[in-house]
């Protein structure tokens, strides 16, 4: 699918399908787009990467655009007019990963217009849905990208970093783009506090140190990618007790990519790492225990890894949103002190 820019004419229909729209927003399903409007609405100014929105007036018709922004409105009881479908760990190919189906279900809401993203944002399906903003605080969004849906309404993008907004910006961020800022730092607050308590209750997990592989090939082990600690996946050790290797934290500290490889010959560099988790099967970790420079790191040699199912909603959970966190936590939890235990 082709990106396509709007048209000054398609982005006027647009500006006036969304004013008759928010005028007769009573009749909206409860729960849809963005809540009720306050009459005491103070405008937002959110800084981000690609810029700076304000947001005159509490959005009624919220959407988004890439991975997972939507768990944030539907974490907060709000059902988004248009969400992008899942392109990765959708076991039934429906589009929805399932603690977003079970979410929906829970809210008595039907699934919102998806966005086939598999080619890009698709522009006009977005402007199609009328939003008043588009929550995109984690994603990779260019520069062309922004200034694109910002024809169709205020966007929200990433504070930072491209595919490296911790889970707990992106609920901010995206909160306050629905202007419910209150809302989603308690909705941190209480995710933090179940991490916490999952995690105390497996303690071997204390101060182990972790890395996740990334696209390993098993048929040219010359070379091994992983991720730095810029990508969620890796930062997200850190939330369930687990630390950073120093060997990851400085190869991380010379740049802002989510991902780096090196050759296996500096295999020897990742000496300080206890546990190894990536996507694969069992193929992969005999892979590696056959290798005769990857078996020498320590977690390969001591078995100390996590294989994850790269297409199933497991794998796809190490990857920590708003919703999948408690969809995962206990499940994640267990795989990460089998292979702490063997590192010891």
């Amino acid at each position: 699918m082709s990106r396509v820019l709007l048209k000054p004419a398609a982005v006027a229909a647009v500006a006036l399908l969304t004013a008759g729209l928010a005028a007769c927003s009573s009749s909206e399903p409860a729960g849809q787009g963005g809540g009720e409007a306050s009459g005491d609405w103070t405008p937002v100014t959110i800084e981000h990467a690609l810029g700076t929105t304000t947001l005159e007036s509490k959005p009624e018709r919220v959407a988004t655009v890439a991975w997972a922004n939507h768990e944030v409105p539907l974490a907060l009881g709000v059902v988004p007019v248009g969400m992008a479908a899942a392109n990765f760990g959708d076991d039934d190919g429906d589009g929805l990963l399932p603690w977003v189906a079970e979410k929906l279900e829970e809210l008595d809401a039907e699934t919102p217009v998806l966005f086939d993203e598999t080619d890009g944002i698709d522009f006009e399906a977005v402007a199609d849905t009328a939003p008043d903003v588009i929550l995109a605080s984690y994603s990779g969004l260019t520069q062309e990208d922004y200034d694109t849906l910002s024809e169709i309404a205020p966007v929200v993008a990433y504070p930072e970093t491209a595919w490296g907004t911790p889970w707990q910006d992106m609920i901010a961020f995206n909160s306050q783009g629905m202007g419910m800022a209150e809302e989603g730092e308690a909705l941190i607050a209480d995710l933090e506090e179940e991490i916490a308590a999952a995690a105390a209750e497996y303690p071997s997990l204390e101060g182990a140190s972790a890395m996740f592989l990334t696209h390993v090939d098993t048929s040219d082990l010359s070379e091994v990618s992983f991720y730095t600690n810029h990508d969620t996946r890796a930062l997200f050790f850190e939330d369930l007790g687990l630390s950073t290797p120093e060997s990851v934290a400085t190869a991380s500290a010379e740049t802002d990519a989510f991902s780096l490889t090196h050759s296996a010959e500096q295999a020897d560099t990742f000496g300080d790492v206890d546990i190894i988790v990536t996507y694969g099967g069992d193929e992969l970790v005999e892979a590696l225990e056959g290798d005769p420079l990857l078996s020498q790191m320590p977690a390969v040699e001591n078995g100390a890894i996590v294989p994850l199912p790269g297409t199933d909603p497991l794998g796809t959970a190490a990857n920590p949103t708003p919703l999948a966190i408690s969809w995962v936590l206990d499940d994640y939890l267990s795989l990460l002190a089998e292979a702490a235990d063997k590192a010891e």
